[in-house]
């Protein structure tokens, strides 16, 4: 079975993927060139992100009562931990190397990778942790994990409190719908693109270098969907839990209008769902003392 399946990734052109999975050592993937460099490219692509040092708050105002029922109520999060967020969400090139294969509908090498499922996601993230350890990347206590839905709002927020990372508004005077002139600079929506076309970190940054929170993709979180955030935590961990079999996406999408890209906005998805307007970027962090409840298929 196992060389039945080394052949058909090799055939398929895929030399990366058959490594990994056709148990190649270590040492040979981690010296593979193409390989190595899209680790280096991708570990250089994080940001430090250090609550209630310099310019990170030590808490923030997570959700809002001017939105949907589902955005309430507005909470305080406060942080305890430090993390890196990754400036851009997972680019195809990176996704086929470390999965074997590209199942984005929009093709192209550092567009946003597209078409695949939460559990396809945390398996991403999985095997990129080795990856990079393999290639002393990564140290033996830090992982590659999909963000926290409360991580993911905080760097989207950027520090500002406002309905956007940069202001209240996404339209000025005489834009007609879905037209939004003051979004346009950062984000992709519905009234400024025609598909998931363009590469990742095209539009400005948001004022901690991060690209992309507001539209291209909406983003996978490790949270459990839950229909307000009653009862959600306040240390800005993960909320799992009862299963549900749906999951909680953030930022919006090149298919969607612009009051969708707000910085509180979500909506959730099923676990095993696949949509070429979901993609997902990664968080690195210490590996916790004791594991979060965060399932996906290895």
């Amino acid at each position: 079975m196992r060389r039945m399946s080394c052949r058909l990734w090799t055939s398929a052109g895929s030399l990366l993927a058959a490594m990994i999975l056709c148990g190649a050592p270590a040492a040979v993937r981690a010296e593979n060139p193409e390989l190595r460099d899209l680790l280096k490219t991708f570990h250089a692509e994080f940001v430090a992100i250090t609550p209630g040092q310099g310019d990170f708050p030590q808490s923030f105002l997570m959700g809002t009562a001017a939105g949907a029922d589902t955005e309430a109520p507005a909470h305080t999060v406060t942080f305890k931990h430090t993390f890196a967020m990754a400036k851009y969400e997972v680019p195809q090139n990176l996704y086929e190397a470390v999965m074997g294969a590209n199942p984005s509908k929009w093709k192209g090498k550092r567009n946003s990778a597209e078409m695949f499922s939460y559990h396809d996601a945390v398996a991403f993230c999985t095997r990129a942790t080795t990856l990079l350890r393999e290639a002393q990347l990564l140290a033996a206590d830090e992982e590659i994990r999909l963000p926290s839905e409360a991580e993911w709002e905080y760097c989207c927020r950027a520090g500002t409190k406002t309905a956007y990372s940069f202001g209240d508004s996404a339209v000025k005077d005489g834009d007609v719908a879905p037209k939004a002139s003051l979004l346009d600079v950062y984000g992709w929506h519905t009234g400024n693109a025609a598909g998931n076309d363009p590469p990742v970190g095209a539009k400005k940054p948001n004022a901690w270098g991060l690209y992309d929170f507001h539209g291209y993709l909406w983003e996978f979180v490790s949270d459990d969907w839950h229909d307000s955030y009653a009862g959600a935590p306040t240390d800005g961990h993960s909320w799992t839990g009862p299963e549900t079999h749906k999951k909680v996406i953030r930022g919006g999408s090149w298919k969607d209008r612009y009051d969708l890209l707000r910085s509180a906005a979500r909506r959730s998805i099923a676990d095993d769902a696949q949509d070429d307007a979901v993609g997902f970027r990664c968080v690195k962090a210490k590996v916790p003392a004791t594991p979060r409840k965060v399932e996906g298929k290895p």
